[in-house]
């Protein structure tokens, strides 16, 4: 496990066991890699196990290494979790030469509410919410792609995942706030490519937010993937229920090809 910091800013061990990490799951082979940071759903309140390792050990399978982020999750708010999310790009491209790596093909993947955090991090890393405390904090914490899951995106509007909203920033944060995050409204040109993917029985997350966030990478010239499938409720498409598989893997795994990421 690779510790974010020696001490991490705001850290209380009182309120969580969490210290923020990335689990390493590298790919075999030699020559460095192309490497994405994994962001486990959850609503902000915990993270899921199932969108962790199985995520990882498919990505090894692309040719790709993979390392799953533990980030602070409730009761911490922001700015730890985009703290935690923007840390882990920094610590990965500064030790790349380490651990395999190509600092220029580093991407973030998130699912759910892990997809707000990844769409934060390709949207928001222009900003920091730390001191710079050494020399890791020196490096870009721009991913160079990011893999968007049935994502959260809109904190704002009818289209947001309010338990996600509410545990991220907190039930009487600013609206200012809210807008901020809804991070459709934080594309610009540098926004990094992306793929995305959502299903249309999505009632917690709705499909919306993909489309939106999608209209706005197309608005600012920024390569992108959208696949929208014509399936059930939130989280569907990994096959976990038996019949309810999709071909997001085998898109994203194109996707990254024709973006000359991976072995495939």
């Amino acid at each position: 496990m690779i510790t974010l910091w020696e001490q991490a800013p705001g850290l209380d061990l009182a309120l969580s066991p969490d210290i923020p990490a990335l689990t390493p799951y590298l790919a075999a082979g030699p020559g460095p890699r192309a490497a994405v940071i994994i962001c486990p759903g959850g609503g902000y309140m915990c993270r899921v196990d199932r969108e962790a390792e199985p995520i990882a050990r498919w990505l090894n399978e692309l040719g790709l290494h993979a390392f799953v982020l533990t980030y602070r999750v409730h009761p911490y708010r922001y700015p730890y979790p985009v703290l935690d999310g923007k840390r882990a790009v920094k610590v990965l491209r500064y030790r790349a030469a380490e651990l395999g790596v190509r600092p220029d093909r580093i991407g973030i993947l998130g699912f759910s509410a892990g997809g707000h955090l990844a769409s934060t991090v390709a949207t928001h890393f222009n900003e920091y919410e730390a001191a710079a405390v050494d020399a890791v904090d020196a490096v870009s914490c721009r991913p160079d792609f990011a893999i968007l899951c049935y994502p959260v995106i809109n904190l704002d509007d009818a289209h947001a995942h309010r338990g996600s909203a509410v545990n991220l920033l907190g039930d009487a944060a600013a609206p200012a706030l809210f807008s901020k995050f809804s991070n459709e409204k934080q594309v610009t040109p540098q926004t990094p490519p992306c793929f995305l993917w959502h299903s249309t029985g999505d009632t917690a997350v709705p499909v919306a937010n993909s489309v939106r966030f999608a209209n706005a990478l197309a608005e600012n010239g920024v390569p992108f993937g959208l696949h929208v499938y014509p399936g059930g409720e939130h989280g569907w498409g990994h096959g976990w229920n038996g019949n309810d598989r999709c071909s997001w893997k085998e898109n994203c795994a194109e996707w990254l090809e024709l973006r000359g990421i991976g072995s495939r």
